[in-house]
């Protein structure tokens, strides 16, 4: 049953091709390739030492929190707001100098410019929900694991119902934070894009990022009455063609018409159990997830476990972002636009076309440059110009 249906979830509708083979110098110069290659260089080594610091913190408090836990007093639900807390604040600062370090590292390699200060102010929209959902899952947690044995048969349908909540409130949240499409030729586009991915009445919104990247990107937020397409304002400069924004537009409204928020709440279905299982399994001798104590090796477990499969849910990405890229081919009928868009995206990101072979699993949620142009000749070999 549970094979059956991530078959289910894995499935697109990107026919059988061949992205494999293409020679990255055919379309990026040595020079751009040479400077991906440093940049990523870079941002691989600034994310295993988050990670590794990461892991290391929440081994450290996982030795010296119990104690201090057990003596607050406020019971197990205040315990565990208290703990929470501390876990979600702690871990964010540990998190911090690195994240700094990669905005350094973005500016030096002239991405945007070193605004502390503005990238804060990008960041708290997305903190505050985040900081907030985490802490009510952990409250959630604690609370079933002390009332009930098999806890985790009860926490996962509500996990899965609070993981789709916050899908939907966040395209509502995200899009309050931006602005609609000022470009009225690009908006009449975006209709039209809208009327072939048949997802239409979809608001295309732009985001303001400006002030501390030069990076272009878009995304898909929400679903069904919340689904927005957000913008950067970086991707509407003169850096991209209109053809360029328009492929983006209909990439973003591929992922709404073949539902793949809805689609990840589903595989959040899938995984939870087994999660939550291996968690209990994780903390028993020590109390289980119920000991607010415990908190700190709970979440210890959850990274380690999260960390172990992200390989796998990265292929889910990278399939799902493929289908958005065809539906995009398909709706725009423009691979030269969308060949460019990926050639400027190596330009404007240093995005490296053909990376690493961990990075590749650990860290590409999309195809790469190479593999992304293969599918647009394999589309116009079928298609014709």
């Amino acid at each position: 049953m549970w094979g059956t249906c991530a078959w289910l979830l894995a499935r697109t509708s990107v026919p059988s091709i061949d992205t494999s083979g293409l020679d990255s110098r055919t379309y990026f110069s040595q020079h751009s390739l040479d400077r991906a290659a440093s940049y990523t260089r870079g941002t691989e080594l600034l994310w295993f030492l988050s990670t590794a610091a990461t892991l290391a913190a929440l081994v450290v408090l996982a030795r010296l929190l119990p104690a201090r836990v057990r003596s607050i007093g406020l019971g197990r639900i205040g315990s565990a707001v208290i703990v929470g807390m501390v876990l979600i604040v702690g871990l964010w600062f540990v998190a911090l100098p690195f994240s700094l370090a990669d905005l350094w590292w973005q500016h030096h390699w002239g991405l945007g410019p070193f605004d502390i200060l503005a990238w804060l102010s990008g960041q708290w929209a997305l903190l505050g929900p985040s900081a907030i959902s985490a802490l009510a899952t952990i409250v959630l947690l604690v609370g079933l694991a002390g009332r009930f044995r098999r806890w985790w048969l009860v926490a996962t349908p509500i996990v899965v119902v609070i993981a789709a909540l916050f899908a939907l409130a966040s395209g509502w949240l995200l899009a309050a934070s931006s602005h609609p499409l000022r470009n009225q030729q690009l908006a009449a586009d975006a209709r039209r894009m809208e009327q072939l991915e048949h997802v239409t009445g979809t608001p295309v919104r732009v985001q303001e990022v400006s002030s501390w990247t030069n990076q272009a990107n878009a995304y898909t937020a929400g679903f069904g009455p919340s689904a927005h397409v957000i913008l950067w304002d970086t991707l509407l400069d003169d850096r991209f063609t209109r053809g360029e924004k328009v492929a983006v537009i209909a990439h973003e409204l591929g992922h709404v018409r073949s539902r793949h928020i809805v689609k990840g709440i589903g595989w959040t279905a899938l995984v939870v159990l087994p999660t939550l299982w291996i968690l209990a399994l994780a903390t028993r001798r020590r109390g289980g997830v119920g000991d607010p104590a415990n908190l700190p090796y709970v979440i210890l477990v959850l990274s380690v476990v999260g960390l172990l499969t992200t390989p796998a849910q990265n292929v889910v990405s990278r399939r799902y972002e493929a289908e958005a890229d065809w539906r995009s081919l398909n709706a725009t009928r423009d691979p030269a636009s969308t060949r460019k868009l990926f050639q400027t995206f190596e330009r404007t990101s240093l995005e490296s076309p053909s990376p690493s072979t961990w990075d590749y699993l650990f860290l590409e949620t999309h195809p790469t440059l190479a593999q992304r142009i293969a599918m647009v000749e394999q589309w116009q070999k079928r298609n014709g110009p």
